[in-house]
């Protein structure tokens, strides 16, 4: 049985996906926030039910979202919402967009919502329960090998900035495949054993919070480039299927 946690996620989550699908035509307003990066009314009011639904039934939990920001709580629960990962997709009509919802208690990371409506991809899972995608139990691979596996990435600039572009060249160089999927929809694909690794950086910890959870729970393993654990300063993120975790880690490490 699900906890009640989980059970408003899902239903914060899908309250989400009907104003995100309802704003989804060919007439999309954008504005550019401080950031220089893009906001929508879909993402502004998703973020706003999400947190709408979930205060009624836990009015002290405090939260911590893309567009809304920081409100306190009078509990050790912090819900943390990006109510639309990959706006920048959304906004070019390219489906790969998702809602997440993640649950801390104090430090740790408790439960995460991955919701892709356009994929048709809702998957969740809580701390000890295992991770699951439209209700069926998942699990990352078993693959062993580099030159086997399937690796993802995100975008390639900080790599380059931050001198560390030889280890994802040398990475991408030595596996059977690679994919620049971007943003939520790689770590779906690690869960569910159709990716073997994922890195990514330039990241903020609504981006990576609720699927930390679910590729933890799939089996797999979560840290930054440097293999420290993930916390809510993380800013580049290495996921495997836990068997490559130190191969890949290596790549970005000098050993």
């Amino acid at each position: 049985m699900p906890s009640q946690f989980l059970t408003v996620a899902l239903e914060a989550a899908k309250n989400a996906e009907e104003i995100i699908t309802a704003y989804y035509t060919d007439d999309i307003k954008v504005e550019m926030k401080e950031d220089e990066t893009p906001v929508t009314l879909a993402d502004r009011g998703a973020e706003k039910v999400i947190r709408e639904t979930i205060k009624q039934a836990f009015p002290d939990h405090g939260f911590l979202g893309e567009e809304y920001g920081i409100e306190e709580g009078d509990s050790p629960y912090v819900w943390i919402i990006d109510p639309i990962d990959a706006t920048k997709n959304y906004i070019r009509k390219i489906p790969i967009f998702g809602t997440q919802i993640a649950l801390m208690k104090g430090d740790e990371l408790i439960l995460g919502v991955s919701n892709a409506p356009l994929l048709n991809e809702l998957l969740y899972a809580e701390a000890g329960n295992g991770a699951f995608l439209n209700g069926k139990p998942i699990r990352v691979s078993d693959v062993e090998q580099t030159n086997e596996a399937m690796i993802c990435h995100g975008g390639l600039n900080w790599f380059v900035e931050n001198g560390t572009f030889p280890g994802i060249y040398n990475l991408i160089n030595d596996t059977a495949r690679s994919r620049g999927f971007g943003d939520f929809y790689m770590y779906h694909l690690l869960a569910s054993a159709r990716a073997d690794a994922v890195v990514e950086a330039a990241i903020s910890f609504w981006d990576i919070a609720a699927i930390t959870v679910i590729v933890r729970e799939a089996g797999g393993k979560v840290t930054d480039i440097q293999g420290q654990p993930v916390t809510r300063d993380t800013a580049s993120l290495i996921a495997t299927n836990g068997v490559l975790h130190s191969t890949v880690l290596n790549y970005f490490n000098g050993t």
